[in-house]
Parts: C-alpha cells; sequence; structure tokens
C-alpha cells in the first residue's frame, strides 16, 4: 500500500511539474513579445506561466463538474424512469431516495404515488377477499342442507327446519348483493334532493318495523320536531332502517329504543348491549363486524354502516356514535 501510495505521489508531482514547465514555457513565449531582458524577462515569465497555470487548472475543473453533473443526470433519469416502470407493472414497493434538489419534488411525486396505488391495491384485494368469504358461507349452508333434504324419510320438523335456514341463508345473499348494489351505484349516479318533512318519514320507518320490535318486546320512545329538509328520501330511509334494525337486533328483549329530530340532528339510542371502545373506530368499514360469529346469525354481512356513512356524506352531512359495552349505543345524524 505505500508503494502504491509512493507511486500515486511520484506520478502527480511529475504530471504537476510537466504542466508548470509548460506554462511557464508559454509564459516565456508570451512576454518575449514585450522584448523584455534579464531578471525582467524571467520573473514576467514565470509569473505569466503561474496565471497560465491557474486558468488551465480552473478550465478543467468546471469541465469535469459539468461532465459530473451530466453523469447525475443521467443517472436520475434512469432511476426515476425505472421506478416509473416498475409501478406500472404493479410493483408498489417503489421508493426513490434522491439529494438533487431538480428532481427532489418528482421523486415525491413518484414515491406518493406508489404509495396511494399501493394502498388501493391492498384495500381491493380485501375486498375481493371478503366478498368472497361472505358469498361463500350461505352458499356453503345451502347446498349442505339442500343435500339433506334429499334424504329420504326426513321428518317433516327437521326438513321445516333445513329449509328455513336455506331461506335465511339466502335472504342473506340476496341482501349482501343488494347493498353492494347500492354502493356501487352512490359511488357514480348523484343524489336527487327534493324536500319532505323528515319527522314523518322517521314516524313511517318505526311504523314499517314495527312487527320487529314488538317481536322483541321492545319499547320504542320517540321525539320527533315538525322539520323539513333537502334530500333523497329513499336513500335516506335506508339510513333509518339500517339504524333501527341495528338497534333492534342488538336489542335484548324488554329494552328500549330512543329516536330524536331536532331540526337536522336525529339520534338514534338503545339500551342493547354497546360495541366496545377498541371497534368503535371501525364500525363504518366495509364488511367490518364486531362480533363475526353473532353477526352472522342475525344475518348481517358487515355493509350496513358503511352504507349509512355514504348516503350521510353524499347528503353534506356527518354521523358520530358513542357506545359502550352493556350500556347500549347512540348514533348522531347531522344532515346539511
Amino acid at each position: 500500500m505505500r508503494r502504491e501510495s509512493r507511486a500515486k505521489a511520484i506520478l502527480m508531482l511529475s504530471k504537476f511539474i510537466i504542466t508548470m514547465t509548460a506554462c511557464v514555457a508559454a509564459g516565456h513565449g508570451l512576454t518575449s513579445l514585450f522584448k523584455l531582458s534579464g531578471l525582467w524577462q524571467t520573473v514576467c515569465s514565470f509569473l505569466t506561466g503561474i496565471v497560465i497555470f491557474i486558468l488551465f487548472a480552473f478550465i478543467l475543473h468546471v469541465v469535469g463538474r459539468n461532465s459530473r453533473h451530466e453523469r447525475h443526470d443521467v443517472k436520475q433519469h434512469g432511476t426515476l424512469l425505472d421506478a416509473m416502470e416498475r409501478i406500472a407493472q404493479g410493483d408498489f414497493s417503489v421508493f426513490v431516495q434522491t439529494d438533487d434538489y431538480v428532481h427532489a419534488e418528482l421523486a415525491d411525486a413518484i414515491n406518493n404515488m406508489a404509495k396511494n396505488l399501493g394502498n388501493l391495491e391492498t384495500m381491493r384485494q380485501d375486498f375481493i377477499s371478503n366478498v368472497s368469504h361472505e358469498i361463500q358461507s350461505p352458499l356453503t349452508s345451502i347446498s349442505g342442507f339442500a343435500v339433506l333434504l334429499k334424504r329420504p324419510g326426513l321428518p317433516d320438523d327437521e326438513r321445516q327446519r333445513y329449509a328455513s335456514i336455506i331461506e335465511t341463508e339466502s335472504k342473506r345473499l340476496s341482501s349482501l348483493s343488494d347493498n353492494l348494489l347500492k354502493l356501487s351505484s352512490l359511488d357514480n349516479n348523484p343524489v336527487i334532493k327534493s324536500d319532505f318533512r323528515l319527522d314523518r318519514q322517521l314516524s313511517n320507518v318505526i311504523l314499517m318495523l314495527e312487527p320487529q320490535w314488538s317481536e322483541k318486546n321492545l319499547a320504542v320512545e320517540a321525539d320527533l320536531k315538525k322539520c323539513m329538509i333537502g334530500g333523497d328520501q329513499d336513500l335516506l330511509s335506508q339510513v333509518w332502517v339500517n339504524l333501527l334494525v341495528n338497534a333492534i337486533k342488538f336489542t335484548p328483549e324488554g329494552g328500549v329504543i330512543f329516536v330524536s329530530a331536532n331540526e337536522n340532528i336525529v339520534k338514534i339510542a338503545d339500551t342493547g348491549i354497546g360495541i366496545s371502545k377498541d371497534d368503535l373506530p371501525h364500525i363504518f368499514e366495509r364488511f367490518y363486524k364486531v362480533d363475526k360469529a353473532r353477526d352472522r346469525a342475525l344475518g348481517g354481512n358487515g355493509l350496513g354502516l358503511s352504507l349509512v356513512k355514504k348516503i350521510v356524506e353524499l347528503h353534506g352531512g356527518g354521523i358520530t356514535v358513542e357506545s359502550e359495552p352493556e350500556k347500549g349505543t347512540v348514533f348522531t345524524i347531522r344532515l346539511s
């Protein structure tokens, strides 16, 4: 290593001496034009040679720097193009690092695009997985109990029970399909608004669901102030139906459901089993279920509250929820 370092030092010194000698010679040629002699000729030749050497070194530095910048630019462009090509091929794990101010903004845009596309792909895969699971479960039940119904000599009570299960699972499939179509429609079609009495609509929904809450011996208390609003009556009706059906499902027999409306604020509360603190932030997510086994037994598919939130937001409003286990749940809907 020492020999190599010494050899490099000797080579660099030789280049310096040769270059300096050439520059001094050039300086001598220039100063000879002024017909100087003696000591002045020597001094001026040496000084002129130094100036020429400095200029030569500066030119080499500038040329070298521009060349390095060009190579750096080519490398950066290659990196950015490679990243975009990987994204186009479905690789969203791309991350471009750059300390070049010129390309920093473009690199950030590519990184954000890769991240957002990756999130969308994850959501797409989760959605397909959830839909497949929700379809597969009732289909398995329908297929299995249909086979049992073929058994000869099957008692009537068992036949009726199997037929009821098939009917229930068929309705669950129909509900899933219906909710998916509604969500898709909401994503693509505008809301058509008209003026109507919100208090009357809520009263009609409560009466429509009377067979369900009466069967569980639930009390429904309503405090509905006269209120005119502008909105899509059919869509908002689905909001109240979904929320009240959930309240009926998850409120034990003998419980109470409260419905109030004051101007553009609607509250639907119950004395049901409530929702845990960990589950509350997720209840409006598609296919999310607080208790998968319990919800499936009651015919849920995890889309009802997603549909509710989407409809409310399309009306320029918002929905919030307060709940504690075994202390009931309160949904508050604010419409614009």
